[in-house]
């Protein structure tokens, strides 16, 4: 069975058409979006490395990793939003090998063939997030990382995540986020190391309403990022 949530497939396949419209429901994710690449860069210089994004939309950013001098595959289970990214290729002149095919699929075709992985805003999105997890450690090199983003599981998350983005500064539309599946940092390590990855210290994203300024620190209560090494 695929490791997928029909509902979830649908619900931004309704929004692809929106995805490279930073006005629209997606602005909060081309305003991360420099923040996320210098994260992943200040740790693995991106130019001439393969690298695969997993879940990667409407190719945000694989764009931006393939800008950097990157050979980025992208992978998404959803349809409309990699026809979307297809599309935005031909305006950016950038090259990136979009498929549709899950991550559990595509490491038993490649497994350990890229140098990095990059999983972002996506593992609240699946029944399975472990599956993913192991997934994403099979098809990056020993020695390679694998980056994922998410959201902790805390009344503070439920309150700014899904109260105060989806209802109140309806940052996101509401019914983005299912609190259920919110992640804890500790649990993401937890299961990143029992499929052999070695988790590093994760890194906390916050947004400040009043300045509308996203920015990276020390606070993982909310949303929060975390590199891991394939163990050799």
């Amino acid at each position: 069975m695929t490791n997928a949530d029909p509902k979830e497939l649908n619900k931004f396949g309704e929004l692809a058409h929106r995805w490279w419209d930073p006005k629209s429901e997606f602005r909060p994710l081309h305003e991360i979006n420099p923040l996320r690449l210098d994260w992943i860069e200040s740790q693995v210089p991106l130019a001439g490395k393969t690298v695969i994004d997993v879940g990667c939309g409407g190719g945000l950013l694989s764009e931006g990793m393939a800008a950097r001098g990157a050979k980025v595959t992208g992978i998404d289970l959803s349809e409309k939003p990699l026809g979307v990214a297809r599309l935005h290729l031909l305006e950016s002149g950038l090259e990136v090998d979009y498929r549709q095919i899950s991550a559990e699929a595509m490491a038993a075709e490649h497994p350990g063939r890229f140098d990095l992985v990059t999983c972002l805003e996506m593992l609240e999105h699946v029944p399975d997030p472990i599956s993913t997890i192991r997934a994403c450690c099979q098809l990056v090199k020993p020695g390679g990382k694998v980056f994922f983003s998410t959201i902790n599981r805390n009344p503070k998350a439920y309150l700014f995540a899904v109260i105060g983005a989806e209802y109140l500064l309806q940052l996101l539309p509401k019914g983005t986020h299912d609190y259920a599946r919110f992640i804890k940092p500790s649990e993401l390590c937890r299961w990143s190391r029992s499929v052999g990855l070695a988790p590093e210290a994760p890194t906390g994203l916050s947004y400040n309403p009043f300045t509308q300024v996203y920015s990276l620190g020390r606070d993982t209560s909310v949303n929060y990022l975390l590199a891991a090494t394939r163990e050799a």
